[in-house]
């Protein structure tokens, strides 16, 4: 189904309903954010020849017109391609080269140069800031969007590329109508009474969160800020009531913190998703302890969109079954139109509490690489999508993860996983951070080398002796690195890359 009806059928039952907001200021219904959409839909396929296939990109910072974007583009048929703000313009302009996209939606602030840099692909480019916006809104709108069959490709998103240029991620209109669906089983419930707030970029897990409070006819609402500012996003959550949010573990971190310094409970926020990265256990334990049950943990990956495994509030906020705390530090069960398994390098299913890669098929896995099927048959393989991240499913049907299979670390000829030592070492007082990597060593293979941010009481002598006493000696590391911070990319993912480069230098 194009995701454009279900805004539509929106508008119709609840044209009144207050849609889009700008903090606290609405600046669009539910009638009028259809209307929009719509207008925008009729400009695109009048003045710029948009129809169902094309390929449309979109570089802006959180705002309202973000979503006025997308839904143009689907009314039209068209393949929404959203990326990230945070980039270089010459590096939107490769993606918007790469998908071979003739049009750019944008906002000055991170696109104004786009026109300069962008491909010869690239033949008009419409920015929210200029009169041409408003230009849109004043097409007789289209009547109702463009049919479309689930295989089509509606979502073009491009990997982050931590190891070569990115590739594009082809998500279509049945993969995200399942992720929707899914949403509603295994993660949280949405009425019309729920906000969901936008303080993550849009390009991303935030944004494609957008449809199930389309459908029932939430509110949405974009900071003033445009991005992830705690004091701002608790007085938002007071003022507009049963907040939901996607949040990474960074963020759920810096949440955490300023609600402790300024006495902040988390009322007014439902649901915070995170996902995204590894939240560690005493952190997520802290979450739930400062701020309540307000908290959802999903797994999935840009070629399976939030759609391999859920664990929901009433489970992470558990402390009664014997395993709660094995299963607060899982990512959950499978969600309920996907098969979940763990196989060896040759494909072999694992026994339970076995540690492999974990794998998964199901409708909310992409249709494949944009342009790369050397790409995708090296993912996909016999219907299965092959996460790259390692893991175990236990007797209950809950998966743990034990890291990428890349960082994986062989010294000695034993498996040691990264996260394992840093959930150990986080459990020393005065420890914020930890990433541990491998590094090359001639007796060993690797060794285990941990970074480690946490303030001046911190010594290597309490470390090991935490170490000693609680995991095996083999995956104790072998050296400290005290620094002042993590290298992270834009979505607060430590850059492991960077630190094994540090230890090569």
């Amino acid at each position: 189904m194009n995701p454009a009806e279900w805004l539509r059928r929106t508008s119709r039952l609840h044209p009144d309903a207050p849609a889009l907001f700008q903090g606290e200021t609405c600046v669009a219904s539910y009638s009028g954010f259809n209307v929009r959409a719509a207008s925008i839909a009729a400009y695109l396929v009048s003045y710029h020849g948009v129809q169902k296939g094309s390929r449309v990109a979109i570089f802006m910072k959180n705002r309202t017109e973000y979503l006025e974007a997308m839904y143009g583009v689907w009314y039209c048929g068209g393949v929404v391609i959203p990326i990230n703000s945070k980039l270089h313009p010459r590096e939107a302009a490769w993606i918007i080269d790469d998908a071979n996209a003739d049009i750019a939606l944008i906002s000055d602030d991170v696109g104004a140069t786009l026109g300069d840099v962008g491909p010869a692909c690239l033949k008009t480019v419409i920015s929210a800031d200029d009169a041409n916006w408003a230009e849109m809104y004043k097409a007789d709108p289209l009547a109702k969007p463009a049919d479309i069959a689930p295989e089509s490709m509606a979502w073009l998103f491009y990997t982050s590329g931590t190891t070569g240029k990115p590739k594009g991620v082809m998500i279509t209109a049945g993969n995200l109508e399942h992720m929707a669906l899914n949403y509603f089983c295994d993660v949280d419930p949405v009425t019309q009474d729920d906000t969901i707030l936008y303080s993550a970029p849009m390009s991303h897990g935030a944004g494609i969160y957008n449809f199930m409070h389309v459908m029932k006819g939430a509110r949405h609402v974009v900071p003033v800020s445009g991005g992830f500012e705690p004091d701002e996003i608790f007085a938002l959550a007071v003022s507009h009531r049963n907040v939901s949010m996607f949040a990474a573990p960074t963020m759920v971190k810096r949440l955490v913190e300023t609600a402790k310094a300024n006495g902040q409970t988390g009322s007014g926020i439902k649901t915070i998703t995170y996902a995204g990265g590894p939240m560690y256990l005493a952190d997520i334990e802290d979450a739930v302890r400062v701020l309540g049950p307000r908290f959802a943990q999903v797994y999935g990956q840009g070629e399976c969109p939030m759609g391999i495994t859920s664990l929901p509030k009433h489970l992470v906020s558990d402390r009664s079954h014997p395993n709660w705390r094995s299963r607060l530090g899982s990512v959950g069960t499978a969600q309920s139109s996907v098969q979940v398994a763990i196989c060896d390098e040759a494909g072999k299913l694992l026994a339970t509490n076995t540690i492999g890669e974990i794998v998964v098929s199901g409708p909310t896995v992409m249709a494949g690489y944009w342009n790369n099927p050397k790409a995708t048959a090296k993912t996909i393989k016999d219907g299965w999508l092959w996460t790259g991240d390692m893991g175990a499913i236990d007797e209950d049907g809950f998966v743990t993860m034990h890291d990428r299979s890349k960082d994986m670390i062989i010294s000695g000829g034993s498996n040691v996983y990264p996260r394992e030592v840093e959930e150990v070492l986080l459990e020393v007082s005065g420890v914020s951070e930890v990433a541990v990597v491998g590094r090359s060593d001639p007796e060993w293979g690797e060794i285990v080398v941990a970074f480690v941010v946490g303030n001046e009481g911190v010594t290597k002598k309490a470390l090991d002796a935490h170490c000693i006493a609680n995991i095996a000696r083999f995956k104790r590391p072998k050296a400290y690195r005290f620094v002042d911070g993590l290298p992270k990319n834009n979505y607060g993912k430590v850059l492991k890359t960077d630190l094994r480069k540090q230890l090569l230098d």
